[in-house]
């Protein structure tokens, strides 16, 4: 049984974490809607993902750890918004939790990580889709300062219906 996670630690992600976070992100890919993708990956397949989050830069990954069993709590990225040049101060970010670590403030945590080491980026706005119906990550990015400005309907199909995604921004 994991802690309370009073002594959470948050890292930047590195690639001997990526078995756990590609075992982390699959069980969403498995169990929910939260992302589109359907198929699950292998690490290998992953690694290009890790490798596009460097320590340095606006596009990160941070990891949250429990002390204690170097468990991996969950992770947060900045990625690229769009791809093109204008869309260069302007970030995606999302956070992933371990089932276990749902409702213990890490998500907030890692957040918070995420952005205190982009601060000195040039950014101006974080954009989170959140799939519908998801309540916990509604209140996490509205506690976190995202405000909602419009809904994707029947945008992504996976378990035989539609869902709809929300997007949130936050200026930074």
């Amino acid at each position: 049984m994991l802690s309370e996670f009073r002594e959470v630690q948050v890292r930047p992600g590195v690639e001997s974490d990526l078995v756990a976070l590609t075992d982390l992100y699959n069980h969403y890919v498995r169990e929910t809607p939260i992302t589109f993708d359907t198929a699950v990956f292998t690490p290998q397949e992953r690694r290009p993902w890790l490798l596009s989050h460097p320590e340095d830069g606006p596009h990160r990954l941070m990891v949250a750890t429990d002390p204690e069993s170097g468990t991996i709590l969950g992770y947060t990225t900045s990625s690229a918004f769009r791809p093109k040049p204008a869309y260069a101060t302007s970030v995606e970010v999302t956070v992933y939790l371990a089932p276990q670590a749902k409702g213990r403030g890490v998500g907030t945590r890692l957040y918070s990580a995420l952005f205190d080491s982009l601060a000195g980026q040039d950014l101006h706005r974080a954009y989170a889709g959140i799939a519908q119906p998801n309540e916990a990550s509604v209140r996490l990015h509205e506690r976190l300062g995202f405000r909602h400005i419009g809904t994707y309907r029947e945008v992504g199909y996976k378990f035989g219906r539609y869902w709809d995604v929300a997007w949130y921004e936050k200026e930074l």
